[in-house]
């Protein structure tokens, strides 16, 4: 290419940028930490956990909270005075030190019915824990709890968490774990799931198994490139699922998974799972391979099910799927190329994706405004309550790194899709009012202001809180409730009633954020406790 061909390549790509949707901005210059988990509790701050036994971390623990070293040869004098976990306060970008004490590497977690999170599993001394953390305001001093008095009746590493209808923690699969247990622990401990046994192949690819909660009160999951009905009452097998195309999907094959909003009567819900590693990138530790761009669709609770194929506009493993509020989900972070592990991929996809459900098959992806920071390995991406999309972490290396062509990443960034541009202000919606808590099958009423007449109905949208790493959400869910046409109630304000979600198996019992939908622009969220 001549300098001026490159040179119009140049301009043309940056005027191309220019005219995509959604902006980019820097929240924290440096966390601290690379964040290998991230979840966001109903205080409006961020819970962000990476891994100890890495050597220090750049986030000093406050004075006399050292922790014992638990043999880290990165580590002096027998003990560790970094953080591996801080919290993140939305309101004003601060972080402050959380401790924990034992080894969390690629853990677990989920949010209980009080807002308390649940997290499960990790590395070494880590591997059969439950710990807690019990969400505080901003000016609070909360911290991790390890529980003493039980414990994981299997060790978990690389397990899935899904909240069931009840309130309880069904924690599925982890390495050498093919079996389920929950929290609080049944008599019966671990439980034999064949499944995940018979997916797994000489690379594994079946850790952090999919797992979506379906209305069923089923559970859809998905491992390697096959899926079934899960009936954990009985622990048996409902519907085995055909095999979706394209090679594995689940780690170290690096896809993502995410079910899509749940709307009408509730009776239907529909899976999408994309991206992924070609088999053998892992075994054969290449960095070059070039990722699926496929994604596979199914109705998940249909007799019949099929799965539909698309493409994405690129190639990515290692990407997040993120239910945004409007019910169309980012594809975000990842790579073009490689496989899920230490420094086993390269090519980072800078450019998020707009799936658009309701579009037909060919007009469903949009891409959006490229970030500048690769999210790679251990990266996660989190939906807040204003609507932006939280992103985090990236530390492709075993230890921090950061003299390498893709450094341990410190940085914590927001990307806003095109519904928070200035010109839709006039349509945004502000939820003025809402009870704090409401019952399952409670009529309500929702207040709203918007700045131009409303034209239509306003919807009214539950979003979970799940807990993002390895490219999939754990527990990550979005509710449409049923609600009435907007009834004006002086200028620029209406009321909407609402019906909240029939029970648990459509929405388990727990915090969400509830959104005002106005023609596609979502109000910031506020935070309503769900539950019998």
């Amino acid at each position: 290419m001549t300098p001026w061909n490159l040179l119009l390549f140049f301009f043309g790509f940056q005027a191309t940028c220019a005219a995509l949707p959604g902006t980019w901005e820097l929240l924290v210059p440096d966390a601290g930490i690379a964040s290998m988990h991230t979840a966001v509790t109903h205080f409006n701050t961020v819970v962000l956990l990476d891994r100890t036994h890495i050597g220090p971390s750049r986030k000093l623990l406050p004075e006399h909270h050292c922790r014992p070293s638990q043999g880290d040869p990165l580590l002096r004098h027998g003990r560790d005075c970094t953080a591996h976990s801080v919290l993140l306060d939305l309101q004003t970008n601060t972080i402050r030190p959380l401790t924990i004490l034992t080894d969390t590497w690629c853990s677990s977690g989920q949010f209980l019915p009080d807002g308390t999170l649940l997290h499960t599993g990790g590395d070494l001394e880590g591997w059969k824990k439950f710990r807690k953390f019990t969400p505080c305001d901003a000016n609070s001093l909360c911290d991790w709890e390890e529980l003493q008095d039980i414990e994981l009746s299997q060790g978990r590493w690389y397990a899935t968490n899904q909240i069931l209808p009840d309130g309880s923690i069904i924690i599925i699969g982890g390495k050498a774990s093919n079996s389920v247990e929950f929290f609080p622990p049944r008599k019966s401990g671990a439980i034999k799931f064949s499944f995940l046994g018979e997916v797994e192949d000489n690379q594994m690819d079946n850790l952090y198994p999919y797992v979506h909660l379906l209305p069923t009160g089923q559970l859809f999951i998905f491992a390697n490139n096959k899926a079934v009905l899960y009936d954990y009452n009985t622990n048996t097998v409902a519907k085995n699922y055909p095999i979706l195309d394209g090679g594995p999907r689940n780690y170290p094959s690096a896809g993502s998974s995410v079910m899509l909003s749940l709307t009408g009567d509730y009776s239907s819900a529909t899976v999408v799972i994309c991206g992924g590693a070609q088999y053998g990138a892992y075994l054969e530790r290449t960095t070059d391979t070039p990722a699926h761009g496929s994604c596979g669709r199914i109705e998940a609770t249909r007799l019949d099910p099929v799965w539909e194929m698309e493409d994405m506009p690129f190639g990515r493993i290692m990407g997040d799927l993120v239910m945004l509020p409007t019910g169309d989900v980012l594809i975000i972070n990842g790579a073009q190329a490689g496989t899920q592990g230490f420094e086993m991929a390269s090519q980072p996809c800078l450019f998020p994706v707009l799936y658009r459900p309701s579009e037909p098959v060919g007009l469903r992806f949009m891409t959006l405004t490229p970030g500048s920071v690769p999210r790679m390995y251990h990266s996660t991406a989190n939906l807040l309550p204003d609507g932006r999309v939280l992103l985090a972490g990236s530390n492709p290396h075993y230890f921090y790194k950061f003299n390498a062509e893709f450094p341990t990443e410190l940085r914590i960034e927001a990307f806003s899709p095109e519904y928070l541009s200035s010109d839709k202000a006039n349509i945004r919606p502000v939820l003025v009012d809402l009870p704090e808590k409401v019952g399952y099958g409670e009529v309500f009423t929702a207040a709203v202001t918007v700045e131009l007449p409303v034209v239509g109905v306003i919807e009214v949208n539950f979003a979970s809180a799940p807990f993002s790493t390895h490219s999939f959400s754990q527990g990550q869910r979005l509710v449409k409730l049923t609600v009435t046409s907007p009834v004006p109630d002086g200028a620029g304000n209406y009321k909407i009633t609402c019906t909240s979600p029939p029970g648990g198996r459509v929405a388990p019992p727990g915090y969400y954020m509830v959104f005002a939908v106005n023609q596609g622009v979502p109000s910031i969220a506020r935070w309503v406790q769900l539950g019998s």
